[in-house]
């Protein structure tokens, strides 16, 4: 069971309203409830200021309930105002109702909360798309950001670090519509899975050195899945890898007979008979030099290495997924 809850803030008491917090998280909690084939993923509660006002009273009996009972992945994403109280060393999510001092929800309070919840929630994904919202995952009091307090299986996703501020662009926050792009499927994997770590290195790789910068914590034996989209490689032919590699090292032989679009070489080639069972390997293993597991030995394209008969063989990635495929990994 996977379950998520999801909040989005725009209606703050002017003149602090914000634009894109709501659209944030009406679109995430659509990304997250489906997989890319239309199978179900989380079981997501929703929490949208103009159709539900998001006190600290509401919110904190949310999050509650979120890291109550049994679960395989719990996962908080917030949009909306964050502040870092200086004098207490204390983070906070903003609520409606929230004001100095009360400002809303303690972020040291969620992590104990997600900390205390394991291991009957294994993993608890934290994401994050306000100010000053790095400090999370930091003791409270100490004011050291090289100590923290993540707990066993808990994985924290910031828009910013704790004195950056989060950026609102095309009524959307910055991080947060990267962060879908990336659920979309822009941050799979060959298998099509989309991890908390892709998401940030899509995240990091996206912003520039002047804009703001992502933070990336966790505490984990294993990356959870998010979501999941087409794998990049069908697991049939990645499974096949030991068949046309029977070692790593080994160089996968072609010839005119693996291409049926011969092109400007159909003439010379008339006298080599197209094998339809060739053509399918040769479809198969364009798909992998497609997305880096394989390249050719000779030529710089595959159609090059098909029609003046040379070769291909594994890169690193590529011989990696031939290993899991040996193992049945895959």
């Amino acid at each position: 069971m996977k379950k998520a809850l999801v909040i989005g803030i725009d209606e703050y008491n002017p003149p602090n309203q914000l634009t894109g917090c709501e659209n944030d998280a009406v679109e995430i909690a659509a990304l997250l409830e489906t997989n890319g084939d239309g199978s179900p993923n989380f079981d997501v509660r929703k929490l949208i200021s103009s159709k539900t006002r998001v006190t600290s009273e509401l919110l904190h009996g949310s999050i509650s309930d979120l890291f109550s009972g049994d679960a395989e992945t719990a996962l908080l994403y917030f949009a909306g105002h964050g502040v870092l109280n200086d004098k207490t060393n204390n983070g906070f999510l903003i609520t409606q109702d929230g004001s100095n001092p009360n400002w809303g929800v303690n972020l040291s309070a969620i992590l104990h909360q997600a900390n205390m919840a394991h291991p009957k929630i294994k993993s608890t994904v934290i994401l994050l798309d306000s100010c000053q919202s790095g400090f999370a995952g930091e003791i409270a009091g100490l004011g050291s950001s090289a100590v923290s307090a993540i707990g066993n299986g808990v994985t924290i996703l910031t828009a910013c670090h704790k004195d950056g501020f989060a950026a609102e662009e095309n009524g959307h926050g910055k991080f947060t519509d990267i962060v879908i792009d990336g659920l979309r499927g822009a941050a799979s994997d060959i298998l099509g899975r989309v991890t908390p770590a892709a998401l940030y290195a899509h995240v990091d790789q996206t912003l520039g050195a002047w804009e703001q910068r992502p933070i990336y914590k966790a505490n984990v034996q294993n990356f959870v899945t998010l979501r999941e989209v087409s794998p990049k490689v069908s697991k049939e032919i990645l499974r096949k890898l030991p068949v046309y590699f029977p070692n790593p090292s080994d160089v996968f032989a072609l010839d005119p007979s693996f291409e049926p679009d011969r092109g400007e070489e159909a003439e010379r080639l008339a006298n080599i008979p197209v094998n339809e069972d060739n053509v399918r390997i040769y479809r198969a293993l364009q798909k992998c030099w497609q997305n880096g597991l394989v390249t050719p030995t000779q030529h710089e394209h595959m159609w090059h290495s098909a029609i003046y008969s040379g070769g291909c063989r594994l890169t690193a990635t590529g011989a990696h997924f031939r290993r899991l495929a040996e193992k049945r990994k895959i």
